[in-house]
């Protein structure tokens, strides 16, 4: 998408080859937009570049501690056993890369000084703008976010390369290494940037946003929900994730994408050009159920052989020790009084961005019939009890929080497929406001609490387990009006989650 120093990559190309590294650093799973950045490696080695892979384990404990230390090196061996199986599911020859991790170097007496010189230049809002696109920003930072550019840029040296190549995200720790380097009497790099691949969501795929991703060794029929839930309007171009899935991972690869349907809607189609089948789509030409499904069926040819290579007992025991589960419990054995307590933590509630697309007339003096938007295919219906606090007209077109994967119940004949959650006042009269997802959120996108990213909701909890229960006893609102678990912040990718007046308030 964008090349820094055009000028010096053409000098180096008429001396020798050029010396490239793409790092990664190694928290989340990685996920299916990763297939990018691994079709541009194939195109580098096939020119002739040596190529560099750095697995960043360093830099995934310095993000806020994505990785926590006990982890880092399971996680390690499993990013490179991912991604060694990636590349080879593209047919990239391994004997041509060279990997490298950072503890193995970045320990060094040599790079630590390195470290101190380069934090007596620069400036501490150059390092915070400098990762602002790729540190989690959290409201009370941790130092370690801070070091995180300079190791970054300082990795450029001490890999001995010539250019870097990451995301469009980096761009900003980018110009800060072609800054800060020279102050150090070392060269300026090249930077390459591949652009960001959209989630299903619509909103950049990440790995800390369940949702919005496909994992690598995600089964056939998880991939099949996550893309039935997909964001895929007809005709509908912008922020389309399933669309620009097909752009920037499918076509690259294959130089070629198949339209699967049955001969009644005019029989398979294959289109050799991005563009054609973009126009055919924003016509209304290809229907949306039969896009997803044909990129159910290429995507699925690519993970196969991942898949494989992950049922092996070696790989399945480190994928489970390097990401333990933490809603997965240890059943109690009958009959012992010390048995472990299952696990209640938040990331086991599934919390979405909704959208109120309309709110019926009331099913009873005290209850609306909402319609609301939560990133599915069709909106979910809710009964919630806010006729005597909210006015109908806020309502309408209104951002809620919404409680997605309780257990459907009917209320006055009507089943409701979800909560919207409200703060409340403690004393009387009491008074009642939905929780505000931050501006510009979109509807579906996941609801999580700080420091609880990562784990997977229940499908659905379990009323006699009572999880929601238990946890909700512990949701407040600050004295800031910001939804909280235990002090943690309840977030979205674009901030906190907040109410309009109810300080100290409890959530319902």
């Amino acid at each position: 998408q964008e090349v820094l120093g055009e000028d010096k990559l053409m000098a180096i190309l008429k001396e020798r080859e050029l010396k490239i590294y793409w790092g990664t650093a190694t928290t989340g799973k990685p996920h299916v937009a990763y297939f990018v950045p691994m079709s541009k490696i194939a195109d580098f080695l096939k020119a002739g570049c040596e190529v560099t892979i750095l697995f960043a384990d360093l830099h995934a404990y310095l993000d806020n501690m994505k990785a926590p230390w006990e982890l880092l090196e399971l996680r390690t061996r499993y990013y490179e056993n991912v991604i060694k199986a990636m590349l080879e599911s593209i047919g990239v020859p391994l004997e041509k890369l060279k990997f490298v991790r950072g503890t193995d170097y970045q320990l060094s007496k040599e790079y630590t000084l390195d470290v101190y010189r380069l934090s007596s230049v620069v400036t501490q809002h150059d390092a915070k703008k400098a990762g602002a696109e790729v540190v989690k920003q959290v409201e009370h930072p941790l130092l370690s976010g801070l070091l995180y550019p300079g190791l970054q840029a300082l990795d450029e040296e001490y890999l001995k390369v010539d250019a870097q190549f990451g995301g469009v995200d980096q761009r900003k720790i980018f110009t800060f290494a072609e800054k800060y380097l020279p102050s150090l009497g070392y060269a300026k790099r090249v930077h390459l940037m591949n652009p960001m691949v959209p989630g299903l969501t619509g909103s950049k795929m990440s790995s800390s946003e369940e949702d919005s991703k496909i994992d690598l060794l995600d089964r056939k029929e998880d991939v099949k929900k996550k893309l039935k839930k997909a964001f895929c309007e007809p005709g509908n171009v912008e922020n389309n994730g399933v669309l620009s899935f097909i752009k920037h991972v499918l076509f690259p690869l294959k130089s070629e994408f198949v339209v699967l349907r049955e001969e009644k809607w005019g029989g398979n189609k294959t289109y050799t050009a991005y563009e054609a089948l973009e126009k055919d789509f924003a016509e209304q030409v290809v229907h949306p159920g039969d896009l997803k499904n044909s990129v159910e069926v290429a995507l699925n040819k690519l993970l196969d052989p991942i898949r494989e290579k992950f049922n092996s007992p070696e790989l399945k025991k480190l994928t489970n020790a390097a990401y333990p589960n933490p809603s997965k419990a240890k059943p109690a054995e009958k009959g012992t009084k010390n048995s472990e307590p299952e696990n209640v933590v938040p990331s086991r509630l599934d919390i979405r961005v909704g959208k109120v697309i309309s709110s019926q007339p009331p099913a009873a003096p005290s209850l609306y019939v909402e319609k609301i938007d939560v990133g599915e295919p069709e909106p979910r219906t809710v009964v919630s009890g806010l006729v005597q606090f909210v006015p109908k007209e806020q309502l309408q077109d209104r951002l809620v929080v919404l409680l997605c994967n309780l257990k459907p119940q009917k209320m006055r004949g009507v089943e409701s497929q979800g909560m919207v959650l409200c703060a409340s006042s403690v004393g009387e009269p009491r008074q009642v406001e939905p929780l505000d997802p931050p501006a510009g959120c979109c509807a579906g996108e996941r609801v999580y609490v700080e420091g609880y990213e990562g784990g997977e909701p229940d499908d659905e909890l379990k009323p006699k387990k009572k999880v929601f229960e238990k946890l909700q006893a512990d949701f407040r609102v600050s004295e800031d009006c910001v939804a909280q678990w235990k002090q943690r912040n309840f977030l979205t990718k674009l901030g906190r989650v907040s109410c309009k007046s109810l300080k100290g308030g409890s959530i319902n």
